[in-house]
């Protein structure tokens, strides 16, 4: 199946991404669709001056006559976004669900997609979407995988592979992942604010690069914070749906859900991402910290 005419239902960052690099490989009708169109300002609408997509005038729009549609949302609004396309999916019709959601979540969207004549895959993204882009690794799984794997290759898709016949287990793979690496986001930011504060940071970073070699902690716990200072609300939603994929396994999800209420509140602290170096990025932190101590007490 040639896959002629692409639908992108979510145009932020991975729609974009997506976008851009479809076109290059040869893509030549590409539309688009995000709730965010409403608003002229929003970055998503900024983002369509590109000239690579044309914006549908809705989600129902945007994806009549596609080939493909690629669900780019976020994790909250899985299902959301399975439904408002529903009405208008040709027979046949790939649904790339690359959204962070839980295994359930995954399989009710691929209820909604099939029974409307759709063919639902699920999509486990199991790398950040850069560098590697459209090549970045990805599992795909559900019983139409494999097709879309055979078709989607010549648009550059060189990372998916082929994971499981089941709906889930891919999702399944994406949450316990996130799990250590939004943790790990979590458990560093805590970690060294704390260490930060009591003017102790360097001896701690010192010593996990002598407990755990191979790595600049300092450097990697520099990319992770400013990960959760810059995407903390998508990345709060993505553990809260890590959250229901460990409960739903019989195990308490303490720290997922830990997870999930630092990455919250990182996404608060956002301004802190300007700074490019570890320290002034951790000091700019406290401060809004000192801030909201100072505000509490009048």
């Amino acid at each position: 199946m040639t896959l002629s005419r692409i639908a992108l239902i979510g145009f932020g960052e991975v729609g974009q991404i997506l976008g851009k690099d479809l076109a290059a490989n040869g893509a030549a009708d590409i539309s688009a669709w995000d709730i965010k169109f409403d608003d002229a300002d929003s970055g998503p609408s900024h983002a369509l001056t590109g000239n690579y997509v044309t914006a549908g005038a809705d989600a129902l729009d945007a994806v009549r006559g596609a080939d493909l549609v690629i669900s780019a949302v976020t994790a909250a609004q899985t299902i959301a976004a399975a439904q408002s396309v529903a009405g208008a999916i040709s027979p046949g019709v790939f649904f790339a669900d690359m959204n962070s959601a839980s295994p359930s979540v995954k399989t009710k969207a691929a209820v909604i997609i099939n029974d409307a004549g759709g063919r639902y895959v699920d999509v486990a993204v199991m790398a950040p979407i850069t560098p590697k882009r459209l090549a970045t690794p990805m599992l795909m799984g559900g019983p139409h995988a494999q097709a879309l794997i055979d078709a989607a290759q010549v648009l550059g898709f060189d990372g998916a592979v082929f994971f499981a016949d089941d709906y889930g287990k891919a999702a399944a793979a994406k949450m316990c992942r996130s799990i250590v690496v939004k943790g790990m986001e979590a458990l560093l930011a805590e970690a060294l604010l704390t260490a930060r504060y009591y003017r102790v940071d360097a001896s701690v970073i010192e010593s996990l690069d002598d407990l755990f070699p191979g790595r600049d902690w300092g450097r990697l716990a520099q990319y992770m914070i400013a990960r959760s200072l810059e995407h903390g609300a998508r990345r709060a939603e993505e553990m809260h749906e890590v959250a229901q994929t460990v409960s739903d396994a019989g195990v308490a999800p303490l720290m997922s859900t830990a997870s999930a209420e630092r990455q919250d509140w990182a996404a608060a602290r956002k301004a802190a991402m300007t700074e490019t170096e570890l320290e002034p990025m951790l000091d700019a932190i406290l401060k809004t910290i000192q801030a909201d101590r100072d505000a509490a007490s009048c």
